[in-house]
Order: C-alpha cells, then structure tokens, then sequence
C-alpha cells in the first residue's frame, strides 16, 4: 500500500513540475524566437498567462462534432504525455515505474498524444481539421523510423559490449553508449545526434514541420475546432511532451551526470545531477527545436516524408552498419 501511494504522490509532484517546466520551456522558446528575429518577445511566463486565459474560457463543441470523443482526446493527450515521464530517469533519480517498462514501451507512449490530436482531429468534424489529422498521421509514420533506428542502434551496441538490459531506461542513463565504442561507434553515434535533433520538432509539431496545424494554410488544421479548456489541455500536453521528449534524447545520447566528477554522493549528488539534467533538458530544446523552427521555413508533407524516410532514415542504417562494424573491430561480435 505504501508502495502505490508513493507511486502515486510521485506522479502528481512529477507532473506538476513537468506543466510548469514545460510551460517555462516555451517562455524560453519563444524569447529566444524573438530576439533571433530582433524583437523583443513576450515576457518569459506569458504561457502561464496564456493557459490561464484559455481555462476561464468558453468550451465550444463543433455541431458536427462527436461531443465525448472530442472532450476526451485533450485529456488523453496530457495523460499519456505524463505517463511518459514515470519511465524516465532524471539525472540520478531512477524513474517512478523504471521497473514496469523500457525503451520500447517509451516509444509506445511517444505515439500517443499525436494519436490523440489525430482523433480529436477527425472527431471534430471539421474539413481543417481532417486534412490536419490526415498529415499528422503520415508525419507519425515519417519520423518513427529515424527514432526506432536510433534507439535499435543503441541498444544494440550495449548488448554487443555485454551492458546488461540494454533496452532499461536506467541502464541507458547509467551507461553512456559513447564509452563502449571505437571510432566507427564515434561517427555513428554523432549520426544518430543529428538524426534525433531532426526528429524532435517532428515529435513536436514544430517548424518545419508543423504542416498539421499550418495555421496559413488550414487555420489551425488539426487544432482549429478547439478553444477554452480542451485547447488548454492540448497546450499543456504539448509542454510536457516537449520536456519528455529531450529528455529521452537526452538518455540516449547525452547520459551524463556531473556528481561522479564532482566527487558528490547522497542529497547534493542528486541535486546537482537534476541541475545538470534540466539544464541539458533546456539546451537539447533550444538547439533542436527554437533554433530550427526560426531558421527554416514549414516543409510540405513530401519533403517531409522524403526527408524522415530517404535522408534519416538512409543514415539510421549507416549508423547501424557502422555500430556492426566497430563491435566487430573490437572483437566484441
């Protein structure tokens, strides 16, 4: 019983922090969009503001809407983008449910809030909406082979060199796959860095790759029937899959903890390791999606496709052949 209620007390503190982490990740995004494109911006909590304004607003439900699958995809999507986060260690903090799942069940759960923006797209009733959900859907299916070919990649090369569990999200934070491999595990290892900085905006809906939403081209898209609360909630899930999703790629490429330098153990150990954390967590955001979506402009859905499946995914199997080829060099295989 003990047991459960710290699960669950856990979960409610872990979910609070990651509203409120991820709502000031995009304070910071959007201050840095600004003064990139020499404006001021708006102040660094506006998107507390704006959530706040959003749930004292009206709930409008379309007419040809179907009324609870529409209210209920918001929900859903902050749900499973918290659930997220109870499989993901933190700096030296081991997950809340680390020994209930692993990287693929990660992987599961990314889908999930994207699911349910393409349902509560399709259950809106709008033809914006419709055409939104339907490029969401094949931007699912884009960015998902780049992101498994990374993870497959990793993995692999872990068991390779003998890490036990290699799919564990523990033993991926515990044990950088940088410190195994060769030179060819090196390249290949920077191939998949740039291959998960690409698929993070697309995880994200961010540009280039908002082409869901196209707010001058469908007016919102998949989004445009939503107002008041449900689209609070959407924006909520959106800030905390955008903290769950760097800090996945964090895991897998950039483990590191400061303490084992530093000399720390116990209570100061972990602080300055979560420190260390959220601040690698604000970097992988900055790079990999502020700096690219005020850079580039929004790709059609074919590039898209074109660029997940034929550029990303060509390098995910250049990185798998190159890991292959260094564990045999090393004569681990």
């Amino acid at each position: 019983m003990n047991v459960i209620l710290a699960a669950i007390g856990g979960t409610i503190v872990l979910a609070i922090l990651a509203i409120v982490f991820g709502l000031i990740l995009s304070g910071i995004d959007r201050r840095i969009v600004a003064r990139m494109q020499a404006r001021i911006g708006p102040p660094l909590l506006q998107p507390f503001t704006d959530v706040r304004k959003l749930f004292a607003k009206q709930n409008i439900i379309p007419a040809n809407a179907i009324p609870w699958l529409f209210n209920a995809m918001p929900i859903v999507a902050l749900a499973s983008a918290i659930a997220i986060l109870m499989y993901l260690p933190f700096g030296s903090f081991a997950p809340i449910l680390g020994e209930l799942g692993d990287v693929i069940l990660v992987l599961y759960l990314l889908i999930i809030p994207s699911l349910a923006l393409v349902i509560g797209g399709f259950a809106s009733g709008s033809p914006y909406a419709t055409v939104g959900a339907q490029r969401e859907m094949v931007s699912m299916i884009a960015y998902e082979l780049p992101l498994a070919a990374a993870v497959i990649a990793i993995a692999w090369r872990l068991m390779a060199a003998g890490v036990a569990d290699p799919f564990s999200m523990l033993t991926l934070m515990q044990t950088s796959a940088w410190d195994v491999v060769g030179p060819l595990g090196i390249v290949a290892l920077l191939l998949l860095l740039v291959m998960l900085a690409w698929v993070t905006p697309g995880e994200l809906s961010k540009i280039p790759f908002d082409s869901p939403e196209a707010e001058t081209e469908l007016a919102g898209g998949i989004l445009v029937e939503y107002s008041g609360r449900n689209l609070g909630l959407f924006t909520l899930s959106q800030a905390v899959k955008t903290v769950a999703m760097a800090a996945f790629g964090i895991i897998l490429l950039l483990p590191w903890n400061l303490s084992p330098f530093l000399g720390l153990t116990g209570v100061a150990a972990g602080v300055v390791d979560l420190i260390f954390f959220v601040l690698k967590v604000i970097f992988v955001a900055v790079v990999s999606v502020t700096v690219v979506r005020t850079m580039m402009a929004r790709f059609r859905i074919t590039q898209v496709m074109g660029l997940y499946w034929l550029v990303l995914g060509g390098l995910g199997a250049v990185a798998i052949i190159l890991m292959m080829a260094d564990a045999y060099l090393l004569g681990v295989i």
